[in-house]
């Protein structure tokens, strides 16, 4: 018998699954028997962002962190014919979730899974235990400046106003996401952006990255159905932000309590990848909120 006083850290397997024609990448840590949650990453990164944050919660929770389809080591073979948009994204994580058994779960979604994880809220209500938003936005009044190119592609997409978008593409633009807020970059782990920049030029990800970028017009227009079930379902929610995220701005996690009286808000004194630098706060967060859940 082990006389180690070391900590029992859960270990982090990594997989694939064929769901909805594509070659799913996932990680997965915890007891196949305790409650679920599913980890949905944003643009630019993958289930990598939630490397630190898995370990912590799988002590005592099931917890599943796929790569989208266009990011990460998930892979979409040519002959599928993906047509990249949110709603694809969603029915795919659909079928992920469906592939690996998920019955009833929670939800964390940060950035471009947030568009994801409520449309799945949407489709199936009764699956959802929770939800944690980490930066992961649900209101026009959440949208900072930074948007404004953005805006000018979605409403005019001309080549140039798709070609003024390339620099979020790069290795800069993906650093300053990660760097931008917070108060000592050297908190941040510099492989993060690498891994995301590299991942970023496979071939066609480009494209693949602008297209979805065109296509983030849908989320907005969904906002209040996205609203509406917040008003309805009332799911337990934690609202936990970056407060300096040059994305998604403060007022997108205090808007909702609006719509969900029972809604958690807490501001953390950092970017929009919050977890670089304060994952010891969101695990314990988390963990609070789904406790809760789970005795209702």
């Amino acid at each position: 018998m082990s006389t180690s006083r070391l900590p029992v850290i859960p270990r982090t397997t990594f997989r694939s699954i064929t769901a909805d024609g594509v070659e799913i990448f996932y990680r997965e840590a915890g007891p196949r028997d305790a409650p679920a949650i599913l980890l949905l990453h944003g643009f630019p990164t993958s289930s990598h962002m939630f490397r630190d944050l898995i370990p912590r919660l799988a002590v005592h929770y099931r917890v599943i962190a796929p790569d989208l389809p266009g990011f990460g080591f998930t892979t979409v073979p040519a002959a599928r014919g993906y047509a990249y948009s949110f709603d694809a994204l969603a029915r795919t994580v659909g079928a992920f979730v469906d592939a690996v058994g998920l019955d009833r779960f929670a939800i964390y979604v940060f950035d471009y899974g947030a568009p994801v994880g409520l449309r799945l809220a949407l489709a199936r209500p009764a699956q959802i235990t929770a939800i944690v938003s980490q930066n992961g936005n649900a209101y026009e009044e959440g949208l900072s400046e930074a948007w404004t190119p953005l805006r000018a592609y979605w409403s005019d997409p001309t080549p140039a106003n798709r070609d003024a978008l390339r620099d979020f593409l790069t290795l800069e633009g993906t650093r300053f996401q990660y760097l931008t807020g917070v108060a000592d970059p050297r908190a941040v782990a510099p492989e993060a952006a690498i891994l995301d920049a590299a991942l970023l030029e496979g071939p066609g990800n480009v494209d693949i990255q602008l297209d979805l970028m065109l296509d983030y017009a849908s989320n907005v227009k969904l906002y209040p159905a996205f609203q509406a079930y917040f008003r309805t379902a009332r799911p337990p929610l934690l609202a936990i932000w970056g407060r300096h995220d040059p994305f998604f701005i403060p007022a997108g996690a205090e808007a909702y309590r609006r719509d969900n009286p029972n809604a958690r808000v807490q501001l953390l004194d950092t970017g929009h990848f919050a977890l670089e630098t304060h994952v010891e706060e969101i695990a314990a967060a988390v963990d609070d909120l789904l406790a809760s859940a789970t005795a209702r």
